[in-house]
């Protein structure tokens, strides 16, 4: 069952007079550093081939595509989901629900290649990483679920770019860093799913595991810095720095993922569920478990006892 993703702005349709066509009719904001795309399709289509010459960030805001991308199994493309782009490489995308009554509409941040460049020499120069790795931009992990944080900074964009102000290329290189920089610290989280990733910190990796093998017990800031050897404060600035969440941040979408995992199974109540990913109160765990989901754990459960695979 996939993720509820994070709500982003939906810009106006394009009138009808205005339309220069029905497949990806497109819109263009042009700054110094980015150009924003929008693309709407009001007719089932197939195959329609798109290509930037610049890495993209693209975000669906209405409606469902089928992207074909790389060598990779084309997969549904819906509001709430973002995928990049690495330069001159093609899409090929399907609207095959895509009608007057229902279009497709999805952004396409097109960043330039200096910006990527000096946001990586200025996390390498300032926030140094361990072991001698590197800050590096993944164009093989391109598929992310909208967290609070990048549905908050891509919003940021869209009203940057549509806005009028005279300082919007300024505002522009500022969000386009923050960007920048969710996406790089949402696929180093990705990486610590695959032990044979050498570019995640051992460090991290090992705290990360420690975590996630004790979910089920109560887990402590002096715990954790005993087990990373580090005093309270290099410990936190540490974890902030490589994810871009706090421990405690960490512990607790941990226990949700875990929680949404228990609850498929079909035998366990709400309240044991509870417990068994760590929470010492039901009422806190199903405001939590909202806050993350959107929904409680009671309707996530009956959500996935309806759902068809």
């Amino acid at each position: 069952m996939r993720q509820l993703g994070k709500t982003l702005m939906n810009p106006a349709l394009s009138s009808e007079k205005s339309l220069k066509t029905l497949v990806e009719n497109r819109t263009i904001y042009s700054l110094n550093t980015c150009e924003l795309n929008l693309f709407e399709t009001y007719e089932e289509s197939h195959l329609v081939p798109l290509k930037f010459n610049d890495l993209v960030v693209t975000s669906m805001l209405r409606g469902k595509k089928v992207m074909h991308l790389f060598d990779d199994p084309a997969f549904d493309y819906l509001p709430g989901e973002t995928v990049i782009v690495p330069s001159n490489v093609e899409m090929v995308i399907d609207f095959p629900e895509a009608s007057i009554d229902n279009p497709t509409q999805c952004l396409a941040l097109a960043i330039d290649h200096q910006k990527i460049n000096d946001t990586l020499n200025f996390l390498n120069e300032r926030y140094p990483k361990e072991e001698n790795n590197f800050w590096q931009l993944n164009k093989n992990d391109y598929f992310f679920y909208n967290n609070t944080d990048m549905a908050s900074t891509i919003n940021k964009m869209i009203g940057v770019c549509m806005g009028t102000s005279l300082t919007k290329d300024a505002l522009a290189d500022l969000s386009l860093q923050e960007l920048l920089i969710l996406i790089i610290q949402s696929q180093t989280e990705n990486a610590l799913n695959f032990s044979s990733d050498t570019k995640v910190s051992q460090s991290l990796d090992h705290i990360v595991k420690y975590i996630r093998g004790r979910l089920s017990n109560r887990l402590t800031m002096k715990e954790l810095t005993n087990e990373a050897c580090m005093s309270e404060a290099s410990f936190y600035r540490f974890f902030k720095r490589e994810l871009g969440m706090s421990p405690i941040e960490f512990i607790l979408k941990e226990r949700i993922k875990h929680a949404k995992s228990l609850l498929k199974n079909t035998n366990l109540f709400v309240n044991q569920v509870c417990f068994e990913a760590g929470f010492e109160d039901c009422n806190y765990f199903i405001r939590v478990f909202k806050k993350f989901e959107g929904v409680t754990p009671k309707q996530y459960k009956m959500m996935l006892l309806h759902s068809v695979d």
